[in-house]
């Protein structure tokens, strides 16, 4: 009997410890306060709905330029044959370097911001460049008052110095010397023919989107100008004349 009392006490002793005590055994256990799960559904559908907003945000930004090279390039009326050929996909502008003929540093993405008619030769610049620079010029001046969005460029492949002859003409186009083999990995001819034989465009954001056949002539030009003229209305809702001042 007195085991049996003993045992009662010890039970009631036990029984009657603090949780702060009793937590201290070895064998205790600790429940930690869990969330409660109303607060993160409402997180979690805070930050998708952030999402949805900014995605929102970015698709009004970008829907004048989706806008019009879908008009372009998917909505055309039945029978319009494109004089150039179009690039698909596009190919985006290198971060290239590009240095002026008077020897000023800089890089190839400064002449993103317009329309760009290129052409690629040595600075000797014989019979078929100078005829591609006149062509690059005539267009330019052949879409009127939407010629301040456009500007035609010489890009040239070693360092000497092109014919004096030609400097006059060259006032209002814009010349830079790059390498190449790296322009190479952007711009590329048709077939058999060479880096030098086209007239390439390039949009305002720097993607190289069109290639003129090869050798153009005044005929091609012509048809050019066609090109030229849609492009710039498809783009009239978003591109504006000149390039956007660096900060």
């Amino acid at each position: 009997m007195s085991g049996s009392k003993s045992s009662d006490a010890s039970f009631a002793h036990a029984a009657s410890v603090p949780p702060e005590v009793a937590s201290e055994h070895p064998l205790g256990l600790t429940v930690h306060t869990l969330p409660e799960a109303g607060g993160a559904m409402d997180a979690a559908q805070r930050t998708r709905h952030g999402r949805l907003k900014m995605l929102g945000v970015l698709l009004v930004c970008a829907a004048p330029v989706i806008a019009s090279y879908f008009t372009y390039y998917v909505i055309r009326p039945e029978g319009r044959k494109n004089y150039g050929e179009l690039i698909e996909p596009q190919r985006p502008m290198p971060a290239m370097a590009a240095t002026t003929l008077e020897g000023v540093a800089g890089a190839l993405v400064d002449l993103k911001g317009q329309w760009l008619l290129v052409s690629v030769a040595d600075s000797q610049c014989d019979t078929d460049c100078q005829k591609h620079l006149y062509l690059q010029r005539q267009l330019r001046e052949s879409v009127g008052r939407e010629k301040d969005r456009v500007d035609w460029v010489w890009l040239v492949t070693d360092d000497k110095a092109p014919p004096a002859a030609l400097e006059p003409a060259l006032k209002q186009a814009q010349v830079r010397r790059v390498d190449e083999a790296a322009l190479a990995q952007w711009l590329a001819p048709a077939e058999g023919q060479a880096l030098r034989d086209h007239i390439y465009v390039v949009d305002p954001m720097g993607h190289w989107m069109m290639r003129f056949p090869a050798r153009m002539d005044a005929a091609g030009a012509a048809k050019a100008k066609k090109d030229l003229e849609r492009l710039l209305r498809a783009s009239a809702s978003w591109d504006e004349a000149g390039r956007p001042r660096k900060p």
